[in-house]
């Protein structure tokens, strides 16, 4: 570690600040953003409620349509609810395709839940759309890849919409702004830890 004097320390970060500065100077579009969380590794939910959570600090309109989750009550749920002017927030799903073991009914939801997703998109009062475990049902062929791409690419100037879910299409992620993978590097349920209230769900 190369030591420095408090004077050479200032002198490097206001060089720092000074390009800092010329970059962001730079950077004066506005827009709403495609958003894709995707990857093995946990916290896609968790990222895209932390958005929805800023959203809300700023007096924004969300809506939240989950497409797995459903079968169990959750604590971001019971959080937004106490919301309902800045959130409508819809678990729609019954839970994961192995648990349903129904690829009909599946498919079914599955639509219901776009449907829901799509209406918020075209209603101007939403500034931001959030289609949770969306990418699963993209990857089980659920929905057609085309139809949701339409969508998302036609939303409003300024709305933002996030999907997340593993196995996100190649197509969506070409289409996105903003592309995140999480990576898989260690997990406690590999350890025999099963999921937890205030951090599962």
């Amino acid at each position: 570690m190369i030591e420095r004097t408090p004077e050479q320390h200032a002198e490097k970060m206001k060089k720092k600040q000074a390009a800092h500065d010329r970059i962001m100077a730079t950077k004066t579009q506005e827009k709403g953003l495609l958003i894709v969380h995707t990857g093995k590794g946990k916290g896609k939910t968790t990222a895209a409620l932390g958005m929805v959570v800023r959203a809300i600090g700023h007096g924004r309109k969300v809506g939240v349509v989950q497409f797995v989750k459903g079968a169990m009550t959750t604590g971001e749920k019971r959080v937004f609810d106490a919301f309902p002017d800045n959130v409508e927030f819809k678990p729609m799903g019954e839970g994961f395709t192995w648990n349903t073991q129904d690829r009909t009914r599946d498919i079914a939801l599955a639509r219901e839940a776009w449907d829901e997703v799509k209406r918020m998109i075209a209603d101007p009062a939403y500034d931001m759309v959030l289609a949770d475990e969306l990418n699963i049902v993209l990857r089980y062929d659920y929905l057609p890849v085309e139809e949701v791409l339409e969508a998302v690419t036609a939303r409003g100037e300024m709305k933002h919409v996030i999907v997340t879910g593993r196995n996100a299409p190649d197509a969506l992620m070409e289409a996105a702004d903003l592309v995140t993978e999480m990576t898989l590097v260690k997990h406690p349920f590999r350890s025999g830890v099963k999921a937890q209230p205030g951090i599962e769900f």
